[in-house]
C-alpha cells in the first residue's frame, strides 16, 4: 500500500543523518546575536523589579521596624529600582545593536547564499 511506503520513509528519515541546512545555521546565528541582550534584559529587569519591590515594602513599613532610617532606605531603594527599570530598555537596545553588528557580515552572507540558491 501507499501508506506503508510513506510510513517506511518517515521512519527511515528519523534514522538518516541530519545535515544542517543553511536556514538552520541562519537561525542559530540570529539567536546567537540576540541572546546576550535578551539574557541581560530579563536578568537586570528582574533584579531591578525586586529592588523596587523591596524599596516599596520598606518605605510602606511592610517589612522592617518602621523607623525613619528604614523608610528612607526604602525610598532610596525604590528610586534605584525605578531608575534601573527605566534604563533596562536602552541598555537592551545597545546590547542588541552590538550583537547584530558583530554577526551582521556572517548573517548577510548566509542570507545572500540562501536567496541565490532559491532562484
Amino acid at each position: 500500500m501507499n501508506t506503508d511506503k510513506i510510513f517506511a520513509e518517515a521512519i527511515a528519515n528519523e534514522y538518516a543523518p541530519k545535515d544542517t541546512s543553511k536556514v538552520v545555521a541562519l537561525r542559530k546565528l540570529d539567536r546567537r546575536a540576540k541572546a546576550p541582550a535578551n539574557i541581560f534584559a530579563y536578568g537586570f529587569g528582574l533584579l531591578m523589579t525586586l529592588v523596587l519591590g523591596v524599596g516599596m515594602c520598606l518605605s510602606m513599613q511592610v517589612i522592617g521596624d518602621g523607623g525613619v532610617l528604614m523608610t528612607g532606605a526604602g525610598i532610596l531603594l525604590g528610586i534605584l529600582g525605578i531608575v534601573g527599570v527605566g534604563l533596562n530598555y536602552p541598555i537592551y537596545k545597545k546590547l542588541l545593536r552590538s550583537g547584530k553588528e558583530k554577526y551582521a557580515f556572517e548573517i548577510m552572507q548566509l542570507a545572500r547564499e540562501i536567496s541565490e540558491a532559491g532562484e
